[in-house]
């Protein structure tokens, strides 16, 4: 995988001005728009968003690499710029009709309710469906990641 110079200018910066050593897994943003990508870093420095999800099939057709516990990761802004580090505290899978709770919360977005965090993701299943050629269904399998901020 390759990164941008900045990506990696970034990087250096993050590992001088904290204690993190080695190297990050990935550089993304979070959300299929620049204005969803923007909205959900916010969230993310605000240290409302400290958990994401991510769909199996649209992983493996992306080609992404798996969420690992203790990997970092930069976050990029809407304008796919480096804006955030996070690094990952715990991983699991499940359907997405399995889904609890804690999860929907710590996700942050909305009321941090399950019926918000459900109706919202099957939005954003549904639109990702149609741009992969799938059809999104809730017995689906999903990755959750949790994850805290590290930078800045």
């Amino acid at each position: 995988m390759s990164f941008s110079d900045e990506t990696l200018a970034f990087w250096d910066k993050v590992k001088r001005e904290t204690d993190v050593e080695g190297d990050f897994t990935d550089a993304y943003g979070v959300g299929d728009s620049p204005e969803l990508k923007q909205e959900l870093l916010e969230l993310i420095l605000e240290g409302k968003k400290r958990a994401s999800t991510t769909l199996v099939r649209e992983s493996m057709l992306e080609g992404w690499p798996e969420p690992e516990v203790a990997q970092y990761n930069i976050v990029l802004d809407g304008d796919d710029e480096p804006a955030a580090v996070i690094r990952t505290v715990s991983v699991r899978r499940c359907r997405f009709s399995e889904v609890d709770e804690e999860h929907a919360y710590w996700e942050g977005e909305d009321e941090r309710t399950l019926d918000a965090y459900i109706r919202e993701h099957t939005k954003y299943y549904t639109r990702i469906g149609r741009r992969l050629g799938f059809e999104f269904t809730p017995d689906m399998e999903v990755i959750l990641d949790r994850y805290e901020l590290v930078y800045p």
